[in-house]
């Protein structure tokens, strides 16, 4: 540190630290030890929002799944436990209640066998009318419930399954969007032209009269596509958004019976893909749902809906208010990458070789060995070389995990008896390269594939930044990382390559800190994350300690420590954007 950072005098000397902190080294590295998996990883919690579990219990409902009562007794305490006091839902536990998962909430429940008149379903009956109905959730709510029965799909804008036939060259078709935001609307349009409707029986007049203040025969169904509600309403529908849904709604009035067919065959043909190269797992849990309901409808009882529902429990995860349901089928790479970083920085890699060795397994399964099949037909990048955020099974690379599992191999090759041969690290070094945004930055899955402006097409109401993938602080933080350490591996062809590449991830993440000298983090809460990840991408590319974006970082970080010495941020450091 330059003088101007010296420690703080009223911290004791380094000898009276070393003793404790030593101790506290050890008894993390046993912990370590204790918890690893029988395969070498590490699986940390991975929560989704709060719409997810509401929609796996109407799911399996649906389908005729029936939860075990500790599974049933489980989900209902975590629900309960998660609803606000003023009675609604939110979209995660910290959050101000939303109509959309307060309704899907209170179903939820009700489908559990929970009576109207119970406390906790009045209380929530009672927020949900007093903030205009089902009618005024955002626009994945309204498409739920039109599965459920709930909800009219005249009241939603329309899904066409025929915008997936379009022109790939065109900047909005679908295969522009990000790979989470196109995998969501592409069962959405197969449900949407096939106007898929389960029946839940007695529940179904029932909860229409319960949750409609108006009464559900009274309903504008019309007026219901543009209703949303205060709560709900993140990112308001643009006028571009607004002329589009006018031309999609006169397609819907024309388009012909044949055209619809091809279309819903098209979208299927992707769907039955997507399950190949997932094992059935899928991106994540919304298209993991929503497939489900598609195989429910297009092949009642079949291999493919078989197959899901073997599936489905991986999404559900223990917690201490019961159970709920990940964001993802779990970190399991991430959080394996990270651990074994961790126990190298301890210093004490030598006295836990063998914990180290079943990581190393892990980590070497892992890597993905080969490209999904007719990846240009199918909208995919390439994914040989990389690694996946979970598991091999689930088989979608991204760039940060990529260069996460690198870095720990390479931090891997002293301890272990074959180390990931060159072939295999040149593999992940093209992955990484072909992923490069030519902003210098590099985004999640795949490079960004369509205009910003087609953020102004986002429908859903309660999600920003989700129509394309964007480059991110993070993710070009760790691959300049990787591209750092992997240097001294590398042939004499490739240096000079690689060094473009991180300068221009550098000038990346330069220009992506804020004046206060913070970065913006998106994949974790929020400033102090992205501000550790800022400054680790610029020391990697080989800016000093004493660089004056990295002085700013210092004073800005110095600036949130708390009194007791800690620093910490609530979830509203990401929805206010400071």
């Amino acid at each position: 540190m330059t003088e101007q950072y010296r420690t703080p005098s009223t911290l004791p000397p380094p000898d009276a630290l070393a003793a404790p902190l030593g101790t506290a080294i050890d008894a993390g590295l046993d912990r370590l030890e204790r918890v690893q998996s029988e395969v070498g990883s590490w699986r940390g919690d991975y929560g989704g929002p709060g719409f997810l579990l509401p929609v796996y219990v109407a799911v399996a409902h649906v389908v005729g799944i029936e939860l075990d009562p500790e599974t049933r007794a489980g989900i209902e305490r975590y629900l309960r436990s998660t609803e606000c006091p003023d009675g609604g839902w939110g979209l995660h536990p910290e959050s101000h209640a939303y109509v959309f998962t307060s309704v899907l909430g209170y179903v939820a429940l009700r489908l559990l066998g929970v009576p109207a008149d119970d406390p906790d379903l009045a209380r929530a009956r009672q927020w949900i009318h007093d903030h205009g109905g089902p009618a005024a959730s955002a626009s994945w709510g309204k498409f739920f419930l039109c599965v459920l029965g709930l909800h009219e799909y005249s009241g939603v804008h329309p899904v066409p399954p025929e915008l997936w036939l379009l022109p790939p060259e065109l900047p909005f078709h679908p295969s522009r969007m990000w790979c989470h935001c196109r995998v969501v609307y592409l069962p959405m349009a197969w449900l949407y032209a096939a106007r898929a409707q389960a029946t839940l029986g007695p529940l179904t007049p029932a909860l229409r009269e319960e949750l409609y203040p108006e009464g559900y025969a009274e309903v504008d169904w019309t007026r219901a596509r543009e209703r949303v509600a205060e709560s709900d309403c993140y990112r308001p529908e643009s006028s571009l958004l607004r002329m589009v849904n006018w031309v999609l709604l006169a397609h819907e009035r024309h388009v012909s019976s044949s055209l619809r067919a091809r279309a819903m065959d098209h979208v299927l043909d992707h769907i039955r893909q997507e399950d190949a190269n997932t094992s059935f797992i899928c991106l994540g849990p919304v298209n993991k749902l929503l497939h489900t309901l598609v195989w429910h409808f297009a092949r009642p009882g079949g291999e493919e809906l078989g197959r899901h529902l073997a599936q489905l429990p991986e999404y559900l995860s223990p917690w201490e208010q019961g159970i709920r349901m990940n964001g993802y089928n779990s970190s399991e790479l991430w959080d394996t990458a990270f651990a074994v970083q961790a126990i190298v920085a301890s210093g004490q890699a030598r006295e836990w070789r063998a914990m180290l060795r079943q990581a190393f397994g892990f980590i070497e399964r892992t890597q993905i060995q080969e490209d999904v099949p007719e990846l240009e037909r199918y909208y995919r990048h390439r994914s040989r070389g990389g690694w996946p955020f979970s598991t091999r099974a689930h088989g979608w690379p991204i760039s940060d995990c990529t260069a996460e599992a690198l870095k720990a191999s390479l931090l891997l090759a002293a301890h272990v008896p074959e180390p990931l041969g060159e072939d295999r690290l040149i593999a992940a070094l093209d992955l990484i390269l072909s992923m490069q945004n030519g902003d210098g930055g590099w985004a999640t899955y795949e490079p960004t594939r369509g205009p910003r402006w087609l953020e102004l097409l986002n429908p859903s109401h309660c999600f920003g930044d989700i129509m394309i993938d964007y480059s991110y602080v993070e993710c070009t933080s760790a691959c300049v990382q990787a591209l750092a350490a992997l240097g001294p591996r590398l042939p004499a062809s490739r240096t000079r390559e690689v060094a473009a590449a991180s300068r221009r991830g550098a000038k990346f993440v330069l220009s992506a800190q804020r004046p206060d000298g913070s970065w913006e983090g998106s994949w974790g809460i929020c400033f102090t994350y992205g501000t550790w990840f800022g400054v680790w991408g610029l020391r990697a590319a080989g800016f000093p300690a004493v660089h004056p974006a990295i002085r700013r970082a210092s004073d800005f970080l110095l600036a949130q420590q708390a009194g007791d010495g800690s620093w910490g941020e609530t979830p509203e450091s990401c929805r206010l954007r400071r």
